[in-house]
């Protein structure tokens, strides 16, 4: 992909000459029924555009990172979680996440929801809530409700 240029085609929500991924190749952190793409990636700029998609009730792992990355919903209605704050989301929504927030997307709504995502190339891993940050979370209702599957 990196240095092409040209059209890719789109289908059912699928590129042309893009591989299907795993969402997390390791498996180390939860989440469930969800899938990536990576659309575009150039070096010279520095950046990635990927597209995530979640079968219903599918849900990306809750994380949080050094670098800030941009969301774009592009398929279905869902939830988020963005620091301390869950809001319903829908396609065409902008959702920035700044560096070291808490974050987490679900398909709450019985459908598919895929969303893009822009991101440095050269980025750090992501770092997981401890126990202490677990329970803190845990301790705004909204959030535990959301963290259970309680929203939709």
């Amino acid at each position: 992909m990196t240095g092409q240029s040209g059209i890719r085609g789109f289908g059912d929500f699928r590129w042309e000459a893009v591989e299907h991924r795993r969402y997390k190749k390791d498996g180390s952190a939860p989440f469930r029924d969800i899938s990536r793409q990576v659309l575009f990636e150039e070096p010279a700029l520095g950046c990635e555009l990927r597209y995530f998609e979640m079968a219903p009730g599918g849900y990306s792992t809750l994380e949080r990172h050094q670098h800030m990355h941009g969301v774009m919903v592009f398929r279905g209605h869902g939830h988020c979680l963005l620091g301390t704050e869950v809001r319903a989301v829908k396609p065409f929504d902008l959702v920035t996440i700044p560096a070291w927030t808490w974050h987490q997307f679900r398909a709450t709504n019985g459908e598919a929801f895929g969303f893009l995502c822009l991101v440095n190339r050269d980025r750090d891993r992501p770092q997981l809530p401890t126990e202490a940050e677990m329970l803190a979370l845990r301790g705004i209702a909204a959030v535990a409700a959301f963290l259970d599957g309680n929203v939709g």
